[in-house]
């Protein structure tokens, strides 16, 4: 029998062998089913394509419960965004720690509904609890529900060659976002409190769900966007080997080729500096 990983996602060969060839009853309604690459599964129903996709209630106390409760919102909704269609119901499962106080909750509760607010999605149905044995970063569970025309919703195995690839944030924005948020002081204290105040400001770029609609906007498929992907473990390198992957193609990365467009800060001097600190025993 294929092994799991110690830690983390399956492996791509444990998904191939153990989950895929098991997925209870068959469903002509079903367009994009669980795939490798793909973050979205889209069905038919009533003659519309309605996107579903589902993540972990991520938590994470050192964030800041406000922006922790931002972090759990967004990253499930860009995943979702991905498809094209526009983020509509929240289901919700929330498995609480035993310590986690009733003024934690109303505060990453009070986050996560204007979140939702700001980004039209509706909480449709949930389960909240506190339990033993539930621990952070992992709280429960989520399900976004996007709803569209056929002809509106995009997937990785849409994606063609000759396609061009566009990148809307930058590299290391997560990585940068997170480590500075955990670690404010250490970089205030090796480059000032202004670079440190900046490279927080990194965290709350992490969301895609703007960058997603937006795309889709100017068209898709043969009009415009063929296909999207929230790079996020192994980041860019990553992201492309998932939609080449799932799209049944190849890559071909020319380094020389790369255009670098001046919208967005450089994330570069924030990363490096990050790991310059740590390097020097901060």
């Amino acid at each position: 029998m294929t092994e799991m990983p110690e830690i983390g996602k399956i492996s791509p060969d444990v998904f191939e062998k153990m989950i895929l060839p098991f997925l209870g009853a068959k469903d002509k309604s079903v367009l994009v089913g669980p795939q490798n690459g793909v973050d979205v599964g889209i069905a038919e129903i009533g003659g519309k394509a309605v996107s579903f996709t589902t993540d972990p209630v991520f938590i994470v106390p050192e964030y800041g419960w406000e922006p922790a409760a931002w972090f759990a919102i967004h990253i499930i909704a860009s995943d979702s965004a991905t498809s094209g269609l526009k983020p509509r119901y929240l289901s919700i499962d929330l498995n609480l720690p035993m310590e986690m106080t009733s003024a934690q909750l109303d505060l990453v509760w009070q986050k996560m509904h204007s979140e939702c607010q700001k980004l039209g999605i509706t909480v449709i149905t949930g389960h909240t609890g506190r339990y033993e044995n539930c621990h952070y970063p992992m709280v429960g569970g989520a399900t976004i529900i996007g709803v569209g025309e056929m002809d509106q919703y995009v997937t990785p195995k849409l994606a063609r060659a000759g396609d061009k690839i566009i990148i809307t944030k930058g590299p290391a924005i997560e990585a940068s976002g997170i480590f500075a948020t955990m670690f404010p002081k250490l970089l205030e204290k090796e480059f000032g409190a202004d670079f440190s105040r900046k490279a927080q400001d990194i965290f709350f770029k992490m969301s895609t769900v703007e960058d997603a609609m937006t795309a889709v906007a100017v068209g898709v498929r043969e009009n415009g966007v063929t296909a999207m992907h929230d790079a996020t473990e192994c980041g860019i390198w990553g992201g492309l080997f998932e939609i080449a992957q799932a799209a049944g193609l190849g890559v071909t990365v020319e380094m020389e080729n790369i255009v670098v467009e001046d919208f967005h800060p450089v994330v570069d001097p924030f990363w490096r500096a990050f790991y310059d600190a740590l390097a020097k025993g901060g």
